[in-house]
């Protein structure tokens, strides 16, 4: 990987990956946004616009 040019968009990209580790490991409370047992593309767009 040539990594990234602008620090920005490393902060994005970390905290993005850092959400989805958090989900798996249940710690990101998906029963406050109503998304409990729904799908993954429905959760992206949930937490993103929260």
């Amino acid at each position: 990987m040539l990594g990234f040019k602008r620090f920005r968009n490393a902060a994005i990209t970390l905290s993005g990956i850092e959400l989805v580790h958090r989900i798996r490991k249940g710690q990101f409370s998906l029963a406050k946004l109503r998304l409990k047992d729904t799908a993954a593309p429905a959760v992206w767009v949930a937490v993103l616009s929260a």
